[in-house]
């Protein structure tokens, strides 16, 4: 089998480069097809510009558009570094899909994904991949080598395809997996961005408007009897307490901060401060519906791909990050040993919302309980979509206001303190 090198465009008009194995230059333009692509120029890669190409699609996986500007040493050093998003991963996910689907050999397969452009993922995993398959591991056990990039959830679902012989269908639904995840981090990150850039500004007038223009207009003020309103005393004390202890304000939110995560750091302080975001008002429900879509997510994933019960509850454990709902799911798990079922010990935490209980519950009866946990991520995920707008139209008004009280403030003591002024040379 030949190697081909090509040039070909993206649905959405991106050019990329590659290298793929075929037989002969008719069966790759066939694969390029499979694969969504359309053929710009296909080549033997045995020829120098073919050995060009592969070169520079090569150096496009390995580094990351956003690390283009550090030396190449470094940039290959921090992209190794970094730990994939969820887009990225679900993007690795689908084209690997994609290759084995079009009935690619799985090493042909991991070959080609040394030549794909996945960001995040540099191409040295794909080929160490290819070589713990060509050496007699499994594609599970090769991946279970490689933490940083491959969760123990994908491990596993992996070789629950493997076993079962379905692994394409395995690594597309883990493909959808990281897709639903990547959409709701987005949407929590959207729903911050407008009111995050409206507070970031208004503080920053504030500050400007305290430490540079204030003193400015203060020395009109100097050397005159008349007594200042209290609103500009206030506001003078303020400017001169930020101009010359600027630096101990810094010192303060960083000792707040210090000591905050050292308390977090202990047993009791995280379950104390991640039990108060699950009660936080306002914020705590759009955690707790994340936190929730998340597990059943997760878990239903797990099931629905032959992952027995108390594995999946392992792994759904470990990838929730609070504390409360972990010590719930570990003691669930615990009692599922006993040969109890799932709802039952979920509903003594007093941790999960009843509709959970009894949809599980519900799912129990019926044997279907990956559809039900399926069925409840969806809820909750549209539920937070709703929660996200309601908070970020909550969010808005309420920093604009805050910052227009603020602004005001400042305004009218200056203005106060220059109507008291003229109304005393009038006298």
């Amino acid at each position: 089998m030949a190697q081909f090198s090509y040039k070909a465009r993206k649905r959405s008009g991106e050019v990329v480069q590659g290298v793929l194995d075929a037989a002969d230059r008719t069966a790759a333009l066939s694969q390029l097809e499979r694969l969504g692509l359309f053929p710009v120029a296909v080549q033997s890669a045995a020829g120098t510009e073919g050995r060009k190409m592969a070169k520079a699609a090569g150096a496009g996986n390995a580094n990351d558009d956003r690390l283009a500007w550090m030396p190449p040493a470094l940039r290959d050093f921090a992209q190794r570094r970094r730990k994939p998003k969820l887009q990225e991963l679900a993007t690795f996910t689908q084209q690997l899909a994609n290759l084995v689907k079009s009935g690619m050999p799985l090493t042909v397969a991991l070959n080609s994904m040394t030549h794909l452009e996945t960001k995040g993922i540099p191409s040295d995993v794909s080929r160490q991949l290819r070589q713990d398959v060509i050496e007699g591991k499994s594609l599970s056990d090769s991946m279970s080598r490689q933490p940083r990039v491959f969760s123990d959830l994908f491990v596993n679902m992996v070789r629950a395809g493997e076993q079962s012989g379905a692994l394409v269908d395995v690594l597309r639904r883990l493909g959808a997996h990281y897709e639903r995840f990547a959409e709701v981090q987005s949407k929590f990150i959207s729903a911050l961005i407008y009111p995050c850039v409206v507070a970031s500004v208004g503080v920053a007038v504030i500050i400007f408007f305290v430490t540079v223009m204030l003193p400015k207009f203060m020395t009109i003020f100097e050397g005159m009897n008349d007594k200042l309103p209290a609103s500009t005393q206030i506001v003078i004390s303020l400017s001169d307490f930020f101009s010359k202890y600027w630096w101990m304000m810094g010192l303060v939110i960083l000792a707040l901060w210090v000591i905050l995560n050292r308390y977090r750091a202990t047993p009791g302080g995280r379950r104390t401060v991640d039990r108060w975001k699950l009660s936080a008002p306002i914020f705590g429900k759009v955690i707790r519906l994340n936190l929730f879509g998340q597990f059943c997510r997760t878990l239903s994933t797990l099931l629905s791909n032959g992952v027995p019960v108390l594995t999946a509850l392992k792994i759904s454990e470990s990838i929730i990050p609070n504390i409360v709902l972990k010590e719930a799911i570990a003691k669930t798990r615990e009692e599922v040993t006993d040969g109890k079922t799932i709802a039952q010990p979920l509903a003594r935490s007093k941790v999960f919302p009843q509709l959970m209980i009894d949809l599980i519950r519900i799912g129990e009866d019926t044997g279907d309980v990956p559809g039900a946990l399926e069925n409840l991520a969806g809820t909750y995920e549209n539920e937070l979509s709703i929660q996200l707008r309601v908070l970020t139209n909550l969010i808005e008004p309420a920093i604009i206001i805050t910052m227009a009280v603020g602004v005001g403030f400042l305004l009218f003591s200056v203005v106060s303190a220059m109507f008291s002024i003229t109304q005393g040379l009038n006298r």
